[in-house]
């Protein structure tokens, strides 16, 4: 029997790492981190590569690991918060995979994020993150709009887990 991908992506800091690695461990899935795998492929943060290479070149990196998991099954991905926004990606994602876009309230994304100190955010460097974010979102809304929604807000992982694991069941193969 198969076991299509679940791809899970959208706007940063929605929960798609996290509820990933939980997802994955509950379904007996791989977890991969597009983001993780891309720095530990280059040997530079996300952060870097974004400085020393810019943005278009990272975008090349993630397009190919969008093909190579396209491949694949069995696999839990969370993806970086523009990959699925390029149709290419998607389509290579989606081929063997279900996707969901996983959503937050600005304000929820901005708390996470400043609780995270250890994930540079190369995108929200502003005088007003905020409003970037807001600016960002609404950039990204007809794209992440194309895939099922999931909002992450005011739910603990665990509601979320489940409320995946119960739509997954749901689908036929």
């Amino acid at each position: 029997m198969s076991k299509p991908n679940i791809i899970l992506t959208g706007f940063m800091a929605t929960g798609k790492t996290t509820v990933g690695k939980r997802l994955a461990a509950q379904l007996g899935y791989a977890f991969v981190d597009t983001d993780e795998l891309i720095a530990e492929r280059s040997g530079q943060p996300i952060a870097e590569i974004f400085r020393e290479k810019g943005e278009a070149a990272f975008r090349r990196m993630e397009s190919e690991i969008a093909q190579e998991l396209g491949e694949k099954e069995g696999l839990v991905v969370s993806t970086g918060g523009g990959l699925m926004l390029n149709p290419v990606n998607a389509a290579a994602l989606g081929r063997r995979g279900r996707v969901f876009c996983l959503v937050a309230t600005p304000e929820e994304i901005l708390d996470r994020i400043s609780k995270d100190e250890h994930v540079k955010r190369p995108l929200l460097e502003a005088p007003d993150p905020m409003l970037r974010i807001v600016e960002l979102m609404r950039q990204r809304e007809v794209g992440y709009g194309r895939f099922r929604q999931m909002v992450t807000s005011g739910k603990t992982l665990d509601e979320i887990t489940q409320e995946l694991i119960g739509i997954l069941q749901a689908i036929p193969d």
